[in-house]
Order: structure tokens, then sequence, then C-alpha cells
């Protein structure tokens, strides 16, 4: 069973090319538009949890930061990692304040998605 990875991110072309990329490379993929549409999806996922997620900062609903905020009170999502996605200025001080696992600039290089994907989340199974 390939690896779930959740993407997070209210910009739907950026939003699909990453999961598309993500599945070419034997993920399986799930998306969000925001924060709250994340962590509903995390809670609905049949106890099988991505390995880790990718996450945009600035989104409308519930930004990045706030979503992560929720994600750490919740004792069974809180050890997901986490890795962002953004094009924000001084991006390292942010990451350190959200206790983040790793940021990617904007814009990406697909090396760099795929590098951090198999750095939270053992090489998939074929797909």
């Amino acid at each position: 069973m390939p690896h779930r990875v959740l993407v997070v991110d209210d910009d739907s072309e950026i939003r699909d090319s990453l999961m598309e990329v993500l599945r070419d490379h034997g993920y399986e993929v799930l998306g969000a538009s925001n924060g709250r549409d994340a962590l509903d999806k995390l809670q609905d996922t049949g106890g099988r949890l991505p390995c880790m997620i990718f996450l945009d900062l600035m989104m409308p609903v519930m930004d990045g930061a706030t979503f992560r905020e929720e994600q750490l009170r919740k004792p069974e999502l809180a050890a997901i990692p986490v890795v962002v996605i953004s094009a924000y200025r001084d991006l390292a001080d942010k990451v350190k304040a959200m206790q983040l696992s790793e940021h990617l600039g904007k814009p990406l290089r697909l090396d760099d998605l795929i590098a951090a994907a198999r750095r939270h989340c053992p090489e998939p199974a074929a797909a």
C-alpha cells in the first residue's frame, strides 16, 4: 500500500500539480484547500493518516500557522511531519516558531518536493 501524503494549498493549480508529481512517484495523495479542510480530511482518513503534510502558509479560512497550532493540539495528529512550502520572506524564523520539520521556498523545485517526501516517508510501494 503506498504511503499517503497530504498537500494543503489554496491555489488549486499548485495543489493539483504537486499532487500529480507525488502520485507519479508512487504516493497516495490527499489534497486540501485550507487548514480547516485539511483538519477535516485528517479526521476522516479511516485511521490511515498521512506520513507527512506539505503545507502552504497563506490561505483563506484557516492559514498554515493556525492549522499547525491545531494539529499540535491533537495528540493523534501532532507527530505527522509538516513541510511548509511558501514564498514568505524570513521563512526560517517562522518555521522554527511553528516546530516544523523543514521548509521549501516557492517557486518550488520538484526534485526538492520528492526529496522531502522520501525523507519523511520511506520509499513508497510500487504504483
